[in-house]
């Protein structure tokens, strides 16, 4: 957690980030077409950029971390843009079991890779939405370990075979609609360009 806390004041200043919450958020809208009555949770929601490009499109956005760093500084991003639907939450889902209501839309980016109990995170995911709900995955394609090969803590996975997470989902009361490769993270290891897909899967909870 300490990484994600020192990154944070400058999370936003990467430009590849901002361009693939973009994209991602264009795709989830594209496909969800969500009503401007719906709530949405982001789990795992660093500084808030996807939820930044998602923000018209929901009534109310609840967005969770269990990283002070990142919830601080997308505090201080509510208030300078005077962003009225969004609801910072400084809270680890995994761990408290909070009353937080439930939504309509989940969706998280990059984040459940880190996240070693999948079913559990699954079946969170499933008590907070509603009937006909939701999820939204977007994370990295199963990997060779090289990704986070700087990050020696890293105690995750390493990207995810779709047919083993969409198993994981459907066991747990999800239906898999939408599977798509939406973006390529580009990284020098070695002098080398190593190249690491990204998908989006959407998921509706039955």
């Amino acid at each position: 957690m300490k990484h994600f806390d020192k990154q944070a004041k400058d999370w936003d200043k990467n430009p590849m980030k901002v361009e693939r919450a973009k994209i991602f958020a264009n795709e989830i809208i594209d496909f969800i077409k969500p009503k401007p009555t719906n709530n949405a949770l982001e789990f795992g929601c660093g500084t808030g950029l996807l939820s930044y490009q998602l923000k018209d499109n929901f009534e109310t956005i609840t967005l969770a971390d269990n990283s002070e760093g990142m919830i601080e500084v997308l505090k201080d991003k509510v208030k300078n843009l005077s962003i009225k639907n969004f609801k910072p939450l400084l809270v680890d889902l995994l761990k408290e079991n909070l009353d937080i209501g439930k939504f309509n839309v989940i969706y998280s980016l990059m984040t459940v890779h880190h996240i070693i109990d999948l079913k559990k995170v699954a079946q969170i995911f499933h008590s907070l939405l509603e009937h006909n709900g939701y999820l939204c995955i977007a994370d990295l394609v199963k990997e060779d370990g090289s990704f986070h090969i700087n990050h020696p803590d890293f105690d995750g996975h390493n990207g995810f075979d779709k047919k083993e997470l969409s198993e994981i989902l459907i066991s747990n009361g999800f239906k898999i609609e939408y599977y798509n490769i939406s973006y390529v993270i580009e990284k020098e290891l070695e002098n080398k360009i190593r190249k690491y897909p990204l998908f989006l899967m959407i998921c509706k909870k039955v």
